[in-house]
């Protein structure tokens, strides 16, 4: 059974995040809100709690995760950016986006894609996560919460309590959370292509929503 926090959106709690980072550092699954739609997340280094978001999701091994980064200093040290992908991260962060980037070698292998060595980076606007990501001290590691056989993700912390109950081990209640995922954008080789458009604007990227 999944412990449940009710943590304030505007004013989350100190006690419930350091909680709610124990069960992640202890090989946690939670179900946490993002600026875009709620998502899955573990710790960056464990393996096994990878392995039952992969189960949960029912994703192959060529699915990208995504570590939501706190900061641009952060998001660094696991990508390479130079100057022009910078301008366009500052620019654009935080938001509802997923960046595709070059991978640095502090990414561990599992996480990248298995030709390119490319990872999928966040840096959400989002009270929640931004407390989480400080009191962490490091990326999460994480997917959209959007359940096998479903074109949508659950955006319904109560819905989420009764789905998924005896499958994460913790469900962080921050409200309602917008339906849309987040907009990925490619960011590759001095190239920008928006590979799916999400909450985010795609206008400063070059794409529209026509």
């Amino acid at each position: 059974m999944s412990q449940y926090f009710q943590i304030h959106p505007d004013n989350p709690q100190p006690r419930l995040i350091s909680q709610a980072v124990e069960i992640i550092r202890a090989g946690g699954v939670i179900a946490y809100p993002t600026d875009s739609a709620y998502a899955l997340g573990c710790h960056l280094g464990d393996k096994n709690a990878l392995e039952r978001i992969r189960r949960l999701r029912q994703l192959d091994d060529k699915h990208n995760f995504t570590l939501v980064c706190r900061d641009l200093s952060e998001l660094g040290v696991y990508a390479k950016v130079d100057n022009a992908t910078f301008r366009a991260l500052k620019n654009n962060t935080p938001g509802p986006y997923t960046f595709i980037l070059h991978a640095t070698t502090e990414v561990p292998r599992r996480l990248l894609h298995p030709k390119r060595r490319t990872i999928g980076l966040r840096i959400p606007g989002h009270r929640i996560t931004q407390a989480l990501l400080e009191a962490l001290g490091e990326p999460l590691m994480s997917v959209t919460l959007m359940l096998p056989g479903e074109d949508l993700p659950l955006t319904d912390p109560e819905d989420i309590r009764d789905r998924l109950d005896k499958h994460v081990d913790l469900i962080i209640d921050g409200g309602a959370c917008a339906i849309e995922p987040t907009t990925v954008v490619a960011l590759l080789n001095g190239e920008t292509e928006v590979r799916r458009i999400g909450l985010g604007d795609p206008e400063p990227f070059g794409a529209s929503r026509d």
